[in-house]
């Protein structure tokens, strides 16, 4: 579904990607771990179409990105859940949800019914501002409104970060559904170790803009591995 080949990122003068390679593939959760500042985000960014690289290839469904911009990888089926949420908090639940609209077909704007299946309280706060919810609840918000747009790639950047702990045990619960059920390629970007070890079929692990590990879940109880995830 997705591949990144040999990418290299720059912001002026600073590399925030060295050679970084690795895929996503349909049905399967991919995780992609580091502390903070290695990488993870400039990646994200990079794939969705945020952040232009300086040299390497991305590719979606075996075509090339290229430079296209962020909306086409939208409408080519990318859906991106930032860190942060970054919802609208002016607009209600529903305006919020109905901004995933934009690249789809006019026959095809509807809400999924998935979506307040998985995230009920959804429902419930269809009128409600999303500045009025909690930080929970935002999360949960940010998802309904990716899975809105169709996707056929859903990348998470740290949804987990500021949550509580029931909470995290609903968007576990979606992600394996969206896995096992719509058949989703999932990218997830994480710094909980055990979410994603829960979680994840396959893992790739960041230092310093360059990926020094790749393979299954099981491998993050490694000592080699853990020495790159604790601080």
């Amino acid at each position: 579904m997705l591949t990144v080949t040999d990418a290299h990122l720059h912001y002026g003068a600073a590399q925030a990607l060295r050679g970084v390679s690795l895929s996503a593939e349909a049905g399967r959760i991919t995780c992609v771990l580091g502390r903070n500042g290695v990488g993870k985000t400039s990646l994200m960014n990079a794939i969705v179409g945020h952040h232009r690289l300086t040299s390497g290839e991305i590719a979606f469904e075996g075509k090339a990105l290229g430079r296209s911009a962020a909306y086409d990888r939208a409408r080519s089926g990318i859906a991106y859940v930032p860190q942060g949420r970054e919802i609208f908090s002016l607009l209600t639940v529903k305006e919020n949800l109905e901004t995933g609209f934009a690249p789809l077909k006019r026959a095809d704007r509807t809400i999924p019914a998935h979506v307040f299946e998985l995230f009920p309280v959804l429902n419930d706060m269809l009128s409600r501002r999303g500045g009025d919810l909690s930080g929970g609840q935002q999360q949960q918000l940010a998802i309904g409104r990716a899975l809105t747009m169709r996707p056929k790639l859903l990348v998470l950047d740290e949804p987990t970060e500021g949550i509580q702990p029931s909470i995290i045990k609903d968007i576990g619960r979606a992600i394996r559904f969206l896995r096992d059920t719509a058949g989703i390629a999932i990218l997830l970007v994480e710094q909980y170790l055990d979410f994603c070890r829960e979680l994840a079929d396959d893992v790739h692990v960041m230092d310093r803009g360059q990926i020094v590990h790749s393979g299954p879940a099981e491998d993050l109880d490694r000592p080699d591995v853990r020495k790159f995830l604790t601080v």
